[in-house]
């Protein structure tokens, strides 16, 4: 009989071990990660989500599994990629960059999606309101603040009579600040020069014309013209023209000015939106983190040596100036 009872005990605390593991398995949550493309802003943007994430608490393949894909900035990728998550059957599904988060937005309807760097969720169709998201659908905008980039353009230059605009006229985000650039230039007096190409080997072609045409270039957080900022840079500076630009991380790879957010904060509290939505908040209760508070003046000093521009003192004296 004791022998029996042995027996039975051993074969219940095996069991309850084997169950016990089963219950970890059922915890772990699986996140999908697309990312539009490689440059230095989406990179920053995707580095300090997996930092947040893992201060939060998510270790890789013990209570999280990632799936990450880049679209190499090709929308054809970016639907196949969006094919392969709808199989995957993710916990939540993470977009970086507005082109991507447009493709996956058609997952939202099983899967909550969460968006970073989007400039302008409303008019990219990712939800009908930033404070009460409605689509299943929330996330972070690098919404630009046009009217302050360009209003530095002008305390440096007050006599600017023409500047040039190079985008890639695919990009949702793009058109739309493009449109504020068009709107400011109205208001203040001076010309617009377009130059839109739509890939990345049409941006030398286009900057080489455009540098040569204008008094100063802007560039807006486009994702096909970030990923060519060498090429972008060069062609200012061979023509002695300011480029400002729509990013930190911009003026980092060679742009001149920009006024704008610390993208790893974006990173990181696209994280945390991550990490509520796994702990069972309703995306519908996270509106949309619009940064456009704190932002800092960066400036590339080496740029600003080559193309013999000097900062007018309330930009020097500006507590927010950044020289990178």
């Amino acid at each position: 009989m004791k022998k029996i009872l042995k027996n039975v005990l051993i074969g219940i605390c095996i069991l309850s071990m084997t169950m016990g593991c089963q219950g970890d398995n059922s915890t772990v949550k699986k996140v999908a990660v697309v990312q539009y493309m490689e440059h230095t802003s989406l990179n920053t943007i995707k580095d300090a989500f997996d930092k947040q994430m893992e201060e939060l608490g998510y270790q890789d393949n013990q209570n999280i599994e990632y799936i990450f894909k880049n679209a190499q900035g090709d929308n054809s990728i970016a639907a196949s990629i969006t094919q392969t998550f709808a199989s995957e059957n993710p916990d939540v599904v993470v977009a970086i960059a507005t082109p991507v988060a447009q493709s996956v937005a058609s997952l939202s309807s099983t899967t909550p999606v969460v968006f970073a760097a989007v400039s302008d969720p409303i008019g990219a169709k990712l939800t009908s309101s930033l404070e009460k998201p409605d689509k299943n659908i929330t996330g972070t905008s690098d919404e630009i603040q046009v009217d302050l980039i360009l209003d530095k353009a002008l305390e440096i230059n007050p006599n600017l009579k023409t500047l040039g605009v190079i985008y890639n006229k695919g990009e949702a985000n793009s058109v739309t600040n493009i449109q504020k650039a068009k709107n400011y230039a109205q208001k203040h007096g001076f010309e617009i020069k377009e130059a839109t190409i739509t890939n990345v080997n049409e941006v030398q072609s286009a900057i080489d014309v455009l540098a040569t045409q204008c008094d100063a270039v802007f560039a807006p957080n486009d994702n096909t013209i970030a990923s060519a900022m060498n090429v972008v840079s060069h062609s200012c500076i061979q023509s002695q023209v300011p480029l400002y630009v729509g990013a930190d991380s911009m003026v980092q790879d060679g742009g001149f000015l920009s006024v704008g957010i610390d993208y790893e904060e974006l990173g990181r509290e696209t994280a945390n939106m991550v990490d509520q939505i796994l702990n069972g908040a309703n995306v519908s209760d996270i509106p949309v983190k619009v940064f456009k508070d704190d932002l800092k003046i960066y400036v590339n000093q080496d740029v600003m040596t080559q193309i013999d521009v000097e900062l007018p003192e309330n930009i020097i004296q500006d507590s927010s100036l950044v020289m990178m």
